[in-house]
């Protein structure tokens, strides 16, 4: 579709919204199709059983796509990625936001900083700029997202480091 961003998810911002039940909400952005790999997948399966009903939910919906790494491109930089301490679902999901040219979410700070190093064309989101695309959109208020991050906070210990969502909102 002409216009749209593909985002590639890593583990991390995808389950931010798994644990709260809102990838509904997440795949209501406009001009987003999200994406994931089979690592990311395998992810969710090993570690987040609670979780993982709701991923297939998306996939069967066809809310988010799961793709496969078999581009020997993306083959090598997954291979390299690797070796470099990240885990397997951050470093698929680099390997192919590096060579398709789509976006990345990912929260891991350490991730973050490498892609910006050695990739920095790849256009990089985070949970919290999504979450500020998703209120500027008008898909959800500055207090259902403040609600958002306490509950990450609480329950799920993700935290954010500003107090509310209209931190971040600029006019």
């Amino acid at each position: 579709m002409v216009g749209q961003i593909t985002v590639i998810t890593d583990t991390s911002v995808l389950i931010n919204f798994l644990v709260i039940d809102k990838v509904d909400m997440l795949v209501s952005l406009p001009n987003r199709h999200f994406v994931i790999t089979d690592h990311v997948k395998s992810e969710v399966t090993a570690h987040y059983s609670d979780q993982l009903q709701r991923l297939e939910l998306s996939l069967s919906n066809q809310q988010i796509t799961e793709i496969s790494i078999v581009d020997p491109v993306e083959v090598g930089v997954f291979a390299t990625l690797t070796q470099t301490g990240l885990g397997i679902g951050e470093c698929s999901a680099i390997a192919v936001a590096q060579n398709r040219g789509h976006a990345l979410a990912i929260d891991d700070k350490t991730a973050r900083k490498r892609v910006a190093a050695r990739y920095p064309a790849i256009p990089i989101l985070t949970t919290e700029s999504l979450v500020v695309e998703l209120i500027k959109a008008n898909l959800l208020t500055i207090f259902d997202a403040d609600a958002i991050k306490a509950e990450w906070e609480q329950k799920h210990r993700f935290r954010l480091p500003f107090a509310s969502f209209a931190d971040r909102i600029t006019s």
